[in-house]
């Protein structure tokens, strides 16, 4: 049975194992898995205690930490906690281990250390299990359920960690999320902290950059829904094939508040990652740019390079001339409709605006519907600065150079005060441009004359 899939990349490439970590698990077996003997969760439970709300789900994990590093921390349970953790009823706040982190000790919001350190190791687990694809995802899938119509939290959706419950993770489009869950929760376990909802949106951020693409301004502090009843219905996400694909995209992305050029420069995602036809439906089984990994071997990319983050994937549906490579309805449509092809157009020809649209897009989608704790958010990248530039006279007395900002403003301070503005242009003095003229052919004449 195909899978309904997302355009936010289904079935995507993640690690090098014999048992690819992004396989899509059946909707209707939560607990079939495939084994990951690189990827699986040994010990994790042994790491670090995780906050735990109070839910129908609830549970207690196992941990070696000692009482006294104990701190509240208002996170909800794993969705593999039947597999992993032991079972009990959790009181009406647990608190967390964070064993080695100094972290203030309020609920909710992230610790902006905690997910920086998060952030280096997310950059560790992509270099050794080229997940980017699937990491990208599982941001995207979190986020993507948001719908602008409905203002109360959690009900609207969006970036809110409910993507870890075992509920959600069964819908349809999020077949084989569970994988990249399996793949970070190591890191949520290490640095509880953070987040479910920041570490998804950390991790998908990260593995776009990694791979090539552009810097991505994120800010965290996300506040984690704390039971699956709170999770969204099925259906919010988009599906691959549908049967009017453009109107389809413009049905789903509009709901979340996005518009034409948000929703091309977010499928130029595609250019990660690749599809296998026994999990997904569609693709190929094996191609010449996926026989060989990295990974497990096999599937349909999108772009013959599918682990670097460019704008190939304009340029190959542009052309289409590799039967190799693969072409959902919804990437068609990009080029068929006479809105979205503006900007793919754009996109394939020109790479750099490409990557700014792009980078702005996924900041946005990956604040839809996200409750934050401070209010503004919280920015862990360096941010320097930018270096004063160095004073070149040269470059101010020059007449081909550019103005200094303060000749600009005293030449439009001298401008003004004679009644001109930047909309409102002087009034021509006709009688003095007449007496100027006369005064030309006059001298020349006379010129002429003599």
């Amino acid at each position: 049975m195909a899978h309904h899939h997302s355009l936010l990349s289904p079935s995507l490439p993640t690690t090098p194992t014999a048992a690819h970590s992004h396989i899509h698990t059946s909707p209707s077996s939560s607990s079939s898995t495939p084994a990951m003997a690189s990827v699986a969760l040994g010990g994790a439970a042994a790491t670090s205690s995780r906050c735990l709300l109070p839910s129908a789900r609830a549970s207690l994990s196992l941990s070696r930490s000692s009482p006294s590093s104990l701190k509240c921390r208002g996170l909800g349970s794993s969705p593999l906690i039947s597999h992993l953790f032991l079972s009990r009823k959790a009181s009406p706040m647990a608190c967390s281990s964070s064993r080695g982190f100094a972290a203030a000790p309020k609920c909710a919001a992230s610790d902006p250390e905690q997910l920086k350190l998060a952030k280096e190791d997310i950059k560790e687990l992509l270099k050794t299990k080229f997940c980017h694809p699937i990491l990208v995802r599982l941001g995207w899938h979190d986020s993507g359920t948001y719908n602008k119509n409905i203002e109360e939290w959690p009900q609207r959706g969006g970036a809110n960690g409910s993507l870890r419950f075992e509920i959600e993770l069964k819908h349809a489009a999020n077949a084989g999320l569970v994988n990249a869950l399996k793949l970070i929760q190591p890191i949520k376990d290490k640095y509880s902290g953070v987040t479910y909802a920041d570490l998804f949106q950390l991790a998908s951020a990260s593995a776009v950059e990694d791979a090539g693409g552009p810097k991505i301004p994120m800010k965290y502090g996300r506040v984690d829904v704390s039971a699956p009843e709170q999770c969204p219905e099925e259906g919010r996400l988009p599906d691959a094939g549908p049967s009017s694909p453009a109107d389809h995209l413009r049905e789903v992305f509009y709901r979340m508040g996005l518009n034409d050029k948000e929703i091309v420069a977010l499928s130029g995602a595609h250019t990660l990652g690749r599809s296998r036809p026994e999990r997904s439906g569609w693709g190929k089984p094996e191609t010449k740019y996926t026989k060989d990994g990295p990974g497990a071997p096999g599937g349909q990319s999108w772009t013959a390079q599918w682990l670097k983050f460019d704008n190939s994937y304009f340029k190959d549906i542009k052309e289409k001339r590799d039967e190799d490579l693969l072409v959902l309805p919804t990437d068609a449509a990009l080029f068929e409709d006479p809105s979205f092809k503006v900007f793919a157009e754009k996109y394939a020809e020109d790479q750099e605006a490409f990557f700014k649209d792009y980078a702005e897009a996924h900041a946005k989608l990956s604040n839809l519907g996200a409750k934050f704790d401070p209010p503004e958010g919280i920015v862990i990248d360096d941010g320097a600065q930018p270096v004063p530039e160095k004073f070149v006279a040269a470059k101010y007395s020059s007449g081909k150079r550019e103005l200094s900002d303060s000749m600009k403003q005293k030449i439009r301070a001298e401008y003004q005060a004679i009644g001109g503005s930047p909309d409102k242009p002087l009034q021509t003095n006709y009688f003095l441009n007449i007496i100027i003229v006369i005064s030309v052919l006059a001298i020349l004449t006379s010129l002429f004359g003599n």
